[in-house]
């Protein structure tokens, strides 16, 4: 499995990364030269630093395959699970995200209102940023206000166009009330994901997105940033020795450039390697390993219908045609190497406690299809990426629609045409990919309900109606027989075609380093993208 970074690429051993990552402190002109926090010099032991397996004389060192992906504060990062995990190292959030809930983290506590548009947090009172100053409410109240002016990369604080939050008061040093437009079973989550910004640093940035001068990457997060190169997509955080919450796992985590992920790993050059679903064999036969397998909903493959360009498409017959002639399960052993999940056509994975299981599964059916046209013929152009994997995946979709008297027409262009074409649906039929489905369901509001821009040309009364009811529903058991009614229509309908999600594969040492947090409640995405993985759990 290989990675590219911008500018040349570069293999590197143990011994060269080490002396690579020295050098770059020592010569290069790196953005963290002006803007990292002051640092005593001193990095702290693995047994500080909470590693069973370290000793004094071997702090624990995370190395990782590295990218740039921008500078990791709010406002420079680049979109995506890469950049903001390094920004939440950096900078700290209200609430955190553990296998089952959102948890307490800058907040010890909190308290919620009796129609629940008001929520007051009781913060940390010992919280200090990197560069020594104390944390306090202000700082919070600052937060939410900057960012109504000035949105960062990831924002929470939306819901479609409106700013949830509309009033943010300190009512002490280390209490903070802060007041929403309304009730809504996912805005709790959504304020306490909020990475915080020190006032004193942001007050007087007229502009963050450009932004790069002392203090740019000052948090109050576990680890504190000491290199970026962009250049070479090379980073190194080390351990905030004065950290508040659950301590730093170890005591450096440094992304570095390689070539070949897979090489670098077996050369213990990186700690963490995710490898393509034929090399994991290797792996499972030595003690050395530790291999997880786990199901990643970020990637989950679907064929969208355009039925505002394309009349035909609006025929219901015709899309469960579609969903019953197409051989996912074929699809999963040719193209997922016989690792993946078929998805359920209501949307929520069957992981999900929300998920329905007395839906229409559509297995593969062409005799179901073929009775459902009833004779009919069709003929459709079907768009995609130019990646070898999905160029095979449409091909395998034509053959499929062939057989029961769709006749497609494959055309694969760059991603960016595709995603350009799926955003202004210039398509008739189109295969692409997307994640978001962890969590609470609500997300079925925004990618089914009235207000969505994902399916062309189709709409339902009921689902509209039960998609708005649903987000302020407070009774839980009323909540799950929405939802399980929306997955039912849904399902029914068949607004795009779910096709299958990928399984992902880490591989690590357990000697070198065994703290890895594989599944997070809300999304499943990479170990390394959260930030439990770094810290000493309970």
């Amino acid at each position: 499995m290989k990675s590219e970074t911008k500018g040349t690429a570069v293999t590197i051993g143990k011994n060269v990364a080490v002396i690579f990552l020295l050098l770059l402190s020592m010569i290069l002109g790196l953005v963290g030269c002006t803007n990292r926090p002051s640092e005593s010099g001193e990095i702290i032991s693995g047994d500080a630093a909470g590693n069973e397996n370290a000793t004094a004389e071997e702090p624990v060192i995370i190395r990782l395959a590295g990218e740039d992906v921008g500078l990791p504060n709010p406002f420079r990062h680049t979109a995506g699970g890469a950049g903001v995990s390094k920004a939440t190292l950096l900078y700290d959030t209200l609430l955190e995200k553990d296998e089952n809930q959102d948890i307490p983290w800058l907040a010890k506590r909190w308290e919620m209102n009796e129609d629940g548009t008001s929520f007051t947090f009781f913060l940390h009172e010992n919280a200090l940023w990197h560069d020594g100053e104390p944390l306090t409410a202000e700082d919070v109240v600052f937060t939410f206000n900057y960012y109504k002016e000035h949105p960062p990369v990831s924002n929470s604080l939306t819901d479609g166009k409106k700013y949830i939050v509309t009033d943010t008061k300190a009512i002490d040093d280390h209490t903070v009330e802060i007041t929403l437009n309304s009730y809504n079973n996912t805005y709790l989550s959504k304020i306490g994901s909020v990475l915080i910004l020190p006032k004193h640093i942001w007050e007087n940035v007229d502009d963050p997105t450009t932004f790069d001068g002392n203090g740019a990457t000052v948090g109050s997060g576990p680890y504190k940033m000491e290199i970026y190169n962009p250049e070479q997509g090379a980073y190194r955080f080390v351990a905030f020795e004065q950290y508040y919450g659950l301590q730093p796992a170890v005591a450096a985590i440094e992304w570095v450039p390689v070539s070949d992920e897979v090489l670098a790993f077996d050369n213990e050059e990186i700690d963490l390697v995710m490898p393509t679903a034929d090399l994991v064999s290797r792996y499972k036969e030595s003690d050395e390993y530790i291999v997880e397998e786990v199901p990643a909903y970020r990637n989950s493959y679907r064929l969208m219908m355009n039925m505002e360009t394309v009349p035909e498409l609006c025929a219901v017959d015709l899309r469960k045609a579609i969903a019953y002639a197409v051989n996912r399960q074929e699809i999963i052993e040719k193209i997922g190497r016989g690792v993946g999940l078929i998805s359920s056509m209501g949307y929520v994975p069957s992981s999900s406690p929300w998920y329905n299981s007395d839906i229409e599964q559509y297995d593969y059916n062409p005799e179901k299809a073929k009775a459902l046209l009833e004779g009919r013929t069709y003929s459709f152009t079907l768009l995609t990426d130019n990646s070898a994997k999905s160029t095979k995946m449409a091909e395998l979709i034509k053959i499929s629609l062939d057989e029961v008297g769709i006749d497609v027409t494959v055309e694969s262009v760059e991603s960016k045409a595709r995603d350009n074409a799926l955003k202004t649906g210039t398509y008739e039929l189109l295969l692409t990919h997307a994640g978001g489905m962890g969590g609470d369901p609500d997300y079925l509001r925004g990618i089914y309900g009235e207000k969505s821009t994902t399916i062309k040309g189709w709409s339902n009364e009921r689902v509209n109606e039960l998609a708005k009811a649903q987000a302020i529903e407070r009774d839980e058991t009323n909540r799950k027989e929405m939802l399980f009614e929306l997955q039912k229509i849904i399902a029914d309908e068949v607004p795009m075609v779910m096709l299958y999600s990928t399984v992902t594969y880490f591989v690590y040492r357990p000697e070198k380093y065994d703290g890895w947090m594989m599944i997070r409640y809300d999304h499943n995405q990479r170990c390394d993208f959260y930030k439990l993985s770094y810290v000493v759990r309970n």
